[in-house]
């Protein structure tokens, strides 16, 4: 029999090859993002992740780290390092429209280590089985959902690896009997990204205080000193910097929205996820908890179980009409990968003649089957026939960033249910429509919805009165749901008119407006 090392070293160059082909498709994923405007090619990333650029650019000039420079701060973002990171690119002189650039670029390079560290995670598990971590390795890298939001600016690609380094460091220090910080720094820094990653942090430390009986004494204490240090540390300079202890988007999606009702919701749109997945896959992935080394992939079992928990709590997210796994779960599905190679593996190869050819067709039907939860239309999305989520929508938002640009002062305001794109490119002070960077939004009760499919997280707030009648924006861009709910105050103080080929509502005698040639 051949050695698990003799395994390992076969693997060197299709491997090779993978990460050559991830490189190149993730290289084609972020081209096919950018789009001409004016004669000039833009790079752009998701509006969320742009909303996190506008704090960051803030931040660069001096102006600190908020939405809207020279105005009380507002957390309107959940990614605090994340944001830091993206300041820093703001720091160099880079165009405008090539700046997102470095932060897809940003994405591909961790998604590229993640691949690596799910090999290593996959070769410790099955003892070198090239067949397992090759397979493993090919669902990471080529999962449509995880590529759409690392490769689209979001903290996702970052999360989704430092939670697999973890992993692979919990592993490589239990096989050896040793006792290690670096699985809680990990998730320390994590944390620092998304205050919502102490989820899996606390899973992490419970799973080693029963796993590891020999080093109780050390992860409870190491592992709760880096715990309080994380959580105070944001905590602290959250309360002196806004004036709260949590995110103004955890008050938007949390307070004022009843439990049952996120419940619901977010157990509807899981069930969705596992049976668009195909339910047999997701069984695939649990023949191995019944297998005699079970133990070894226990942790991988309660970190997807955690996220999946986490999904239902507050009510999925707001892209689940796209298929595939939403920014939560995403994170944790390269270890769902790793289990699914193992479960194949375990009933095809030792059973069937011809089991790894069988296998090997498998894992390519699987990686189809994941990319297809729309059918069609969500393969030619991962087959990149189709341009990326939203990009359209984003060429359009540009082009009506530029437009406010042209016909407002620097100081005006503007009204925007798209918070990210238009403020950042038309360097303007935002109204944010949907309460992200509004406490007073955030804080209200959710709108009355007509049944559970319009339940949708972050998009539930909204009060024209306020926001347009009370705030009187300079420039209303755009509205959210129900804009009728907006027609009086519109009628009364803003006068409708035609910029190219968009229509916007101007504040009748406002100084911030330039005025338009006839």
């Amino acid at each position: 029999m051949e050695s698990p090392d003799i395994n390992v070293k076969k693997t060197y160059y299709p491997f090779i090859i993978l990460l050559f082909c991830y490189a190149l498709y993730a290289g084609i994923f972020i081209y096919r993002t950018s789009f001409i405007v004016n004669e000039v090619r833009y790079f752009c990333l998701l509006d969320d992740a742009m909303i996190s650029m506008t704090y960051a650019r803030n931040l660069a000039a001096g102006c600190g780290l908020v939405w809207n420079a020279g105005e009380p701060p507002v957390e309107g973002i959940t990614n605090l390092l994340w944001a830091l990171y993206m300041a820093l690119f703001h720091l160099l002189p880079i165009a405008v429209e090539k700046i997102s650039l470095c932060i897809q670029v940003s994405g591909a390079l961790l998604l590229l280590a993640n691949i690596i560290t799910i090999k290593k995670i996959a070769d410790i598990l099955s003892d070198g089985n090239i067949f397992i971590s090759f397979g493993a390795a090919l669902l990471t890298a080529f999962y449509l959902p995880l590529n759409n939001w690392a490769l689209q600016g979001t903290e996702v690609g970052a999360l989704t690896f430092l939670t697999s380094l973890t992993v692979l460091k919990i592993i490589q220090n239990y096989k050896g009997s040793r006792r290690s910080l670096s699985p809680f720094i990990l998730l320390g820094i994590a944390a620092l990204i998304r205050i919502d990653m102490f989820l899996l942090y606390g899973t992490v430390l419970i799973f080693l205080f029963f796993a590891e009986p020999q080093n109780r004494r050390f992860n409870a204490f190491a592992g709760l000193g880096v715990f309080v240090i994380s959580l105070l540390s944001q905590t602290l300079f959250r309360r002196w910097y806004y004036g709260d202890i949590f995110p103004n988007t955890y008050y938007l999606k949390m307070s004022g929205i009843p439990l049952g009702l996120r419940l619901m919701r977010g157990l509807l749109v899981l069930a969705l996820f596992i049976w668009k997945m195909n339910w047999c896959i997701a069984m695939l992935s649990l023949i191995f908890i019944f297998h005699k080394r079970a133990q070894n992939t226990l942790l991988l079992y309660l970190l997807i179980a955690a996220q999946m928990f986490y999904s239902i709590y507050i009510g999925g997210d707001s892209w689940e009409w796209w298929g595939g796994s939403n920014r939560f779960i995403s994170i944790v599905m390269p270890l769902f990968f790793i289990l699914i190679c193992q479960g194949a593996h375990e009933i095809i190869v030792d059973k069937l003649k011809r089991g790894y050819l069988i296998y090997s067709l498998l894992i390519l039907a699987i990686l189809a089957n994941l990319n297809a939860t729309r059918g069609a239309a969500a393969l030619a999305d991962a087959l990149l026939i189709k341009r990326p989520l939203h990009v359209i929508d984003n060429q359009q938002k540009i082009q009506t960033a530029l437009e406010i640009k042209k016909i407002t002062t620097p100081d005006a305001h503007a009204a925007v249910a798209w918070a990210g794109i238009p403020i950042y490119f038309s360097e303007r002070k935002g109204v944010d429509l949907l309460g992200k960077n509004d406490p007073v939004i955030a804080r209200q009760p959710m709108k009355p919805i007509s049944g559970i499919r319009e339940f949708n997280p972050g998009h539930l707030k909204r009060d024209y009165n306020y926001s347009i009648g009370v705030l009187r924006p300079d420039v209303v861009v755009e509205l959210a749901r129900h804009p009728e709910k907006a027609k009086r105050i519109l009628n009364e103080f803003y006068e409708n008119k035609s910029v190219g080929e968009f229509e916007f509502y101007f504040l009748k005698n406002s100084d911030k407006i330039i005025k338009m040639k006839p």
